[in-house]
């Protein structure tokens, strides 16, 4: 009879034995393996961080450019309805052309906003985006027709310095509200494929046919030392 060495079936006489079995990796190589995947990972989000914030810095600046069109349209038509010539009889009616200027200025910046701005997102059905535009634009217009009013009859300043003051307050709260909500509701459909977040997975999710030999560790091919 031959002696036993404890061994499992086939192992070679007087081989060393560690208890590993095959498919099983070491703790050495098991935290190769993660430090990599941590490493690599790391990487790729610091990577796709640094994309989105390329994006957002893109659709802010686009986002000022509109808005600064829209900014001349909007003060530029008040101040030519209210202290211009009086062509529509809105030179005593100033809230009645602020929200004319707005609303021609709204249509504007949402004609370069879904053009240009963000046109790398995908759109919601026509109609339901259409409603959203329309419902925070009305927001963002009450915003600005609410401080003039509080300007002219809260604290009694009429003048033409006044209004202007007042209105690019107004302005500058209702751009800010746009952009906000245009993000996050409006314009809110996936971004197109290469922009889209990767996945990640953890070494445990990770099938071992994805896996590409030249990367793991000998330990990790073969766990029982024989190479």
């Amino acid at each position: 009879m031959m002696p036993t060495t404890g061994n499992p079936p086939g192992a070679r006489c007087g081989a060393v034995t560690t208890g590993a079995y095959p498919g099983k990796s070491s703790p050495a190589s098991s935290f190769g393996g993660y430090a990599r995947w941590v490493l690599t990972n790391g990487l790729a989000l610091l990577s796709r961080a640094r994309e989105a914030l390329d994006v957002l810095v893109r659709e802010m600046l686009k986002f000022g450019v509109v808005g600064a069109v829209a900014f001349v349209i909007d003060l530029g038509g008040y101040n030519l309805l209210v202290f211009g010539p009086n062509l529509l009889g809105l030179n005593g009616k100033p809230l009645t052309a602020r929200i004319i200027s707005a609303t021609v200025s709204t249509l504007v910046a949402w004609v370069g906003n879904r053009l240009w701005t963000f046109r790398h997102r995908r759109s919601r059905e026509a109609g339901h985006e259409l409603a959203l535009y329309l419902s925070f634009n009305v927001i963002a217009m009450v915003i600005s027709v609410a401080c003039l009013g509080i300007s002219r009859y809260g604290f009694g300043l009429h003048t033409q310095l006044a209004d202007n003051v007042t209105n690019i307050i107004g302005i500058v709260l209702g751009t800010l509200f746009r952009f906000w909500s245009y993000r996050k509701w409006v314009f809110a459909g996936s971004l197109d494929e290469d922009l889209r977040d990767p996945v990640v997975r953890a070494p445990a999710e990770l099938d071992p046919a994805e896996l590409d030999p030249a990367e793991l560790d000998p330990a990790e091919l073969d766990p029982s030392g024989k190479g």
